[in-house]
């Protein structure tokens, strides 16, 4: 008999976080998040409550943890896209059909009672955090950015009635080694043509004061109509840029600038810290925090963040510009390759600049949907 019971005290709540450390201890693939960040979502004062509703679930069976499940409604994206859409997220069970179904069912009764007529995901509140289900790349190194799940998910999910909505996917992208220089003589003919030059910085401050302006601009005008963005608050942009501010590195970003010092085009990585955080419980121990600063000043991976262009300047080469700066981050610093974190698999502006490196498609991720009425 498995019972599905909301999270509301501290018990449940500590048990709600700890139940994937748990089922995947021992795992060489998974990555856990940040404990101290996950546990801001059950304080009142949370980022995402100005714009989201959201309901937590245990699922115990003979009084032992089996399962968990998020729903979250995210009402800003709703009003932006004209829908009645819940989300489900931070899915964790073990192999047992029976508990994804229980699981599953408070959720789906959650997101019925409070008027939604769709269920989707695995979403988060904002495109910002871990979002789709793996359903290939099982044995390969996860980022910090996405979360790992058992190949058995896919099929409880299946099961359950909810069908493909959109493919992610994930590669490994190395410098082609007899690069020639050909993008940097490109970037030079598109640059003179468009009147376009990188956009210069001192530091860390000095970039996120002259650019963080425009690249949250370019976010909302790039990812617009990309599936699950939600409009950026206040808040999640204030969480964006501390986030930032303790990982950005100017040798892994570029900004793109007009010949007003308007940016067209902005990208960057920052450094893989999965390697820091595997076999650990996410928390902040000396010794998580001394792998953290060694992955942060020496990477050997670096991962990408955020890509964006103005749409103005799309059938303009600038992606050219932008794979050249790539190139630099690979060739002239000790980092072995970066991994793009997700990218649609219709997104194939993305996907053909990956065709300029040596790229390995590496994992496959899912969102799936259901409609509840």
């Amino acid at each position: 008999m498995v019972e599905v019971v909301e999270v509301s005290s501290r018990r449940q709540q500590r048990e709600f976080l700890e139940f994937p450390l748990k089922l995947y201890k021992g795992n060489p693939w998974f990555v856990p998040p940040l404990y101290a960040d996950e546990k801001k979502m059950f304080r009142k004062d949370y980022v995402y409550s100005d714009c989201c509703q959201w309901v937590c679930y245990n699922a115990y069976s003979d009084g032992v943890m089996v399962g968990r499940i998020q729903g979250i409604i995210q009402v800003a994206a709703n009003e932006k896209n004209g829908e009645r859409r819940a989300r489900f997220n931070r899915f964790d069970a073990i192999d047992d059909p029976a508990v994804s179904k229980a699981l599953f069912e408070a959720v789906e009764r959650w997101a019925r009672d409070k008027g939604m007529d769709t269920l989707c995901g695995p979403l988060s509140f904002s495109d910002l955090e871990r979002e789709g289900l793996l359903i290939e790349g099982f044995d390969q190194p996860q980022t910090f950015e996405e979360q790992y799940n058992a190949p058995y998910y896919q099929q409880h999910i299946e099961q359950l009635g909810f069908v493909k909505e959109v493919d992610w996917l994930e590669s490994r992208v190395y410098a082609p080694e007899d690069y020639n220089g050909d993008l940097d003589k490109v970037t030079e003919f598109i640059f003179r043509c468009n009147k376009l030059h990188f956009g210069p910085a001192k530091n860390t401050a000095d970039f996120l004061k002259r650019y963080q302006d425009g690249i949250f601009h370019l976010i909302d005008i790039s990812y617009e109509g990309l599936y699950g963005t939600v409009p950026f608050t206040p808040r999640m942009k204030k969480l964006m840029i501390d986030n930032f501010r303790l990982v950005i590195d100017l040798k892994y970003t570029a900004v793109i600038l007009d010949e007003n010092d308007r940016m067209v085009c902005f990208g960057f990585a920052i450094p893989a810290i999965a390697p820091a955080l595997i076999g650990t419980k996410g928390k902040y121990t000396p010794r998580v925090l001394w792998r953290l600063l060694r992955c942060i000043r020496h990477p050997k991976v670096i991962d990408l963040c955020l890509i964006g262009v103005d749409p103005a300047y799309l059938n303009k080469g600038v992606s050219a510009a932008f794979a050249a700066a790539i190139m630099h981050m690979l060739r002239d610093t000790d980092v072995e390759y970066t991994e793009t974190n997700l990218n649609l698999e219709d997104n194939y502006a993305i996907l053909n600049l990956w065709k300029r490196f040596n790229a390995v498609q590496a994992k496959r991720r899912r969102a799936y949907v259901k409609k509840l009425v």
